[in-house]
């Protein structure tokens, strides 16, 4: 199964046998929650899901944006009317890192039919809604291990035996200029890779040859042990996501630079990619 779906299959689907529950993470870095632009006007059915409260535990231990409890995350995902054999399509506004957010965490905790909507909300083409469902609760339990997940130390030693993907702006990786965490740069042996590269200019993922291309280009070949971090682990599972429509599966530091550099005897190189 593709990680990502079209406006239009979802519009096909929706009104099949089996329509998805469809999760609505709108969410957008150091701005505010999503819900008022639910409220003004949201894909029909779906239900809102937000990404600093109920896809995040509190900041600080494990970075800004560390994993949520899984007991309260499996809460969420139920009371959003997910169970176990439930298709879900989850979007956005379209940079597509809240959704791949989401993703990340279902499939992690053991979902594996779930899609991006590719594209998110700027994709869609029929009416909104400012109907809030109430949907039936699902059933759905938490079971963590579907994904790989990386901490600080295995991060680094991903990062000397493997491939250690930042997803980050490529100023930040340089440390050229770090606007929110306590210090810029990258983690030892990582190279650049940013996620804005995954799409086009119209918001879609490229095809999956070009992705294929372009992180066989960054070192994902030959059947290398690939793993990504980001700021706080919401980018980075985009690119994680951007790793499998390639066919490339990837492990993701969640706690990412956030928790990495929150620890000053944690080694921090700056300057360009040396590849």
């Amino acid at each position: 199964m593709k990680p990502i779906i079209s406006a239009s299959e979802l519009v096909s689907e929706s009104t099949g046998a089996r329509p998805p529950v469809v999760l609505d993470v709108r969410w957008t870095l150091g701005g505010p929650p999503g819900r008022p632009e639910y409220e003004a006007g949201h894909l029909p059915g779906a239900v809102y899901v937000d990404l600093d409260t109920e896809l995040a535990g509190p900041p600080g231990s494990g970075g800004r944006h560390p994993l949520p409890d899984v007991a309260a995350f499996g809460a969420t995902m139920r009371r959003a009317g997910v169970s176990a054999d439930s298709p879900v399509v989850v979007y956005d506004g379209g940079l597509g890192w809240g959704a791949a957010r989401a993703w990340w965490l279902l499939r992690w905790a053991g979902h594996t039919d779930v899609r991006v909507l590719d594209g998110g909300l700027a994709a869609w083409t029929g009416e909104l809604s400012k109907d809030v469902p109430a949907p039936e609760p699902g059933d759905f339990e938490p079971r963590p291990g579907g994904l790989g997940l990386l901490d600080a130390d295995a991060a680094a030693s991903w990062a000397r035996s493997g491939l250690l993907l930042d997803a980050r702006a490529a100023e930040r990786y340089r440390g050229d200029v770090e606007p929110i965490d306590r210090v810029g740069g990258h983690i030892p042996g990582a190279v650049s890779a940013p996620t804005t590269e995954n799409v086009g200019p119209d918001g879609l993922f490229l095809p999956a040859e070009a992705l294929a291309a372009r992180f066989s280009a960054l070192g994902a070949a030959d059947g290398a042990d690939v793993a990504v971090y980001c700021g706080s682990g919401v980018s980075g599972a985009h690119e994680v996501l951007a790793l499998e429509i390639a066919g490339i599966p990837a492990a993701l530091y969640a706690g990412s630079w956030s928790d990495w550099s929150a620890d000053p005897t944690r080694p921090v190189a700056t300057g360009p990619d040396p590849q």
